[in-house]
């Protein structure tokens, strides 16, 4: 015959069965007394705080006992309700008396101590417009450093992952760099000679548009050769770079972030920034002058095309007179500018990447700032670029 389980006193949980808290008033010799009972913990007390707050707001009299002998378990909840009780009591002008708290006499002391600190009323706001506005010149200041900060951390890491490389003490991966110059660069050809050949033919039309009022419309030849292969060609190619390709980088790198894959390379010792942003980095440099030089040259097409339509300026007399207007430098000054617009895409796009958190509204956020920001730095770089040459008579 098999032995009846005895029980051991605890519900479903694998926890002690709690007495359900009571509070119930008698009339004393000196005044009420309030007799508490039950357990007053955490998981209890939710059942007798309507009637705690009624007792709270009934006329009592002046004086009020509270009865704890009656209390089997009590917690810092509870004791703290207790004490709330007889503080709203003693508001009201009543005096409060305790009884039988003895075993819990410790709590209520830590409870009242807690209660008994001084808070510091929350300060006035002494702001104005103007320090406002001055305030917010100063977060943007040391937020573009921190930016400034974090994009030359990401060029020192690139560059000492380059050198350990070049010494062998890590493997070249130029799948991956190969990889990333056929998404950003053979991929990219067909918009790029798109655009480039219609600015061209738009800058040659309005050009001679121009210039026949005068009779010099054989000048529209030196006007898109140097404005093209100095400027146009580069910029707008960065631009549409920076909208494609860095925007593009964002995403991956965030959505990566995104899912922890980032975090993962950490954990098993790789650097997210060799892994990731090298060759993203590498491919940018490599194919964005690549990708400018066949911007000059559908843009050339579009203004040769356009000429000779609109003009009357057969081919070979525009590649006469372009070999009298430009020369190998000004091809090179425009081409210069692709590697370190290159940098900057990518840098921007990777820093952006790795600030995404753990939502899509993020990851849209922060591909919007690094699309803008690396527009806004292209368009800068190119104004320094163009100081600089004037600057040095060239």
């Amino acid at each position: 015959m098999l032995d009846k389980p005895k029980p051991d006193g605890r519900n479903g949980q694998g926890n002690p069965d709690a007495a359900t808290p009571s509070i119930e008033a008698e009339k004393g010799k000196t005044g009420i007394v309030l007799k508490l009972g039950g357990d007053w913990l955490a998981r209890t007390i939710g059942s007798i705080e309507d009637k705690v707050d009624e007792t709270a707001r009934a006329d009592l009299g002046q004086t009020i006992v509270l009865d704890c002998a009656g209390i089997g378990r009590m917690d810092t909840s509870g004791a703290y309700l207790i004490e709330r009780l007889a503080r709203q009591m003693g508001e009201k002008g009543g005096k409060v008396e305790f009884k039988g708290d003895d075993k819990d006499r410790t709590l209520f002391e830590a409870v009242r101590k807690s209660l008994d600190v001084k808070r510091q009323p929350p300060s006035a706001k002494t702001s104005s417009p103007v320090t406002d506005f001055f305030a917010r010149i100063g977060e943007n200041m040391f937020a573009m450093v921190r930016e400034v900060t974090t994009g030359l951390n990401i060029i020192g890491a690139a560059l000492y992952g380059a050198g350990r490389r070049m010494t062998g003490q890590t493997q070249i991966r130029p799948a991956a760099i190969v990889n990333q110059m056929d998404r950003m660069g053979v991929r990219a050809v067909p918009i790029i000679f798109l655009m480039s050949f219609l600015i061209g033919a738009v800058i040659a039309q309005q050009g001679a548009f121009q210039l026949r009022n005068f009779g010099a419309e054989i000048f529209v030849v030196d006007l898109v050769g140097i404005l093209q292969l100095r400027e146009i060609g580069v910029l707008l190619t960065a631009i549409m770079i920076a909208g494609r390709s860095g925007s593009a980088i964002t995403a991956e790198i965030g959505s990566m972030k995104m899912r922890e894959e980032v975090d993962a390379l950490h954990v098993i010792g790789l650097n997210p920034i060799g892994v990731l942003i090298f060759p993203r980095l590498v491919a940018l440099v490599i194919v964005l002058p690549l990708l400018a030089f066949i911007a000059d040259i559908a843009g050339l097409l579009g203004a040769i095309i356009v000429t000779w339509i609109y003009s009357g300026i057969t081919p070979d007399a525009f590649i006469t007179r372009m070999r009298s207007a430009i020369d190998v430098g000004t091809v090179f000054a425009g081409l210069i500018k692709a590697p370190f617009m290159a940098i900057v895409i990518g840098i921007v796009a990777s820093m952006e990447g790795m600030k995404v958190g753990g939502s899509a509204e993020s990851l849209g956020r922060h591909v919007t700032a690094s699309v803008v920001k690396s527009i806004f730095l292209v368009i800068l770089m190119d104004a320094v670029f163009a100081i600089f040459y004037a600057a040095i008579g060239y």
